[in-house]
């Protein structure tokens, strides 16, 4: 045994799955909980296609992580931020279409950035209170998945393109030790169209990655990150486990693993972290 092959689905695995699967790959079911089923694998086995259910095969190596580093914007929360503010300034069509050309890698991200904020001048400063009580919602298995690894004994950090007014409420939230994000600069209570500088963009959570692991002394390999767009790909890269959380196709190229139907407690059964230890 080499690899364990994880099924994972938000709607949960039923009782029939894991058998069907037993018999594809020659090894007994192991189940995490009712979202969750592990195998012990060769590593050289082709992955069943199984529908609604994400199947992915990882090493039995380093299995358990250490740090946890996350991208925000629909992979921690439900929404892009800028596109709720942009919608409280009338221009949600014009700034939605940059973000989504961002996110697929078709822009630059600190250009698209700027512009994408320059459209909010002069957007009110009470909007970001608004935008975050009535938009902006944890994932599914969000805390779960951030108080469960801290309970273990792992450093959890959250990094984002979008911004601290958001990352400070969203981290407080989930419980992230840490959070780090682009600063909206304000006068007299008005967003004024410029970011401060410099721009946190996909360099910059790569880099923060490789500080925290260095300054913890972690490796690489026990690092597990999870992102959705084109500028969390060189963390995801980078880490010794990547995750593409209902992810634009560049980074589900890139990643270790690809989730398209479950919530973000599959994090941890990725880890073979079983639900009775969920905090």
């Amino acid at each position: 045994m080499t690899h364990f092959l994880v099924l994972t689905s938000a709607v949960g695995i039923d009782e029939e799955t894991p058998d069907q699967v037993a018999d594809l790959v020659g090894a007994e079911p192991d189940r995490l909980g009712d979202c969750a089923v592990e195998f012990a694998v060769p590593g050289d086995i082709t992955l069943p296609e199984i529908p609604g259910v994400d199947v992915n095969l990882v090493p039995a190596a380093n299995r358990r992580k250490k740090l946890l580093i996350a991208d925000m914007d629909s992979t921690m929360i439900n929404v892009e931020c800028i596109d709720e503010l942009a919608d409280f300034a009338g221009v949600k069509a014009q700034v939605s279409e940059i973000t989504e050309r961002a996110m697929r890698g078709e822009l630059d991200f600190d250009g698209a950035l700027r512009e994408r904020v320059a459209l909010l001048k002069d957007l009110p400063e009470t909007a970001l209170a608004q935008c975050y009580a009535d938009r902006i919602r944890l994932n599914p298995g969000a805390q779960t998945l951030v108080q469960t690894m801290a309970a273990l004994g792992a450093f959890t950090a959250l990094v984002s393109g979008g911004f601290t007014y958001f990352t400070e409420k969203v981290a407080a939230e989930a419980g992230f030790a840490l959070h780090q994000a682009n600063t909206l600069l304000l006068e007299n209570g008005r967003l004024t169209g410029q970011v401060g500088q410099p721009i946190l963009g996909q360099q910059a959570k790569l880099d923060t990655l490789n500080r925290l692991a260095g300054e913890r002394g972690i490796a690489l390999d026990d690092v597990i990150a999870v992102g959705d767009g084109a500028n969390d790909r060189a963390m995801v890269e980078a880490a010794g486990l990547g995750v593409a959380y209902h992810a634009k196709p560049t980074l589900a190229a890139a990643a270790d693993v690809v989730l398209n139907h479950s919530d973000l407690r599959a994090l941890l059964a990725l880890q073979g972290i079983a639900e009775a230890d969920y905090v």
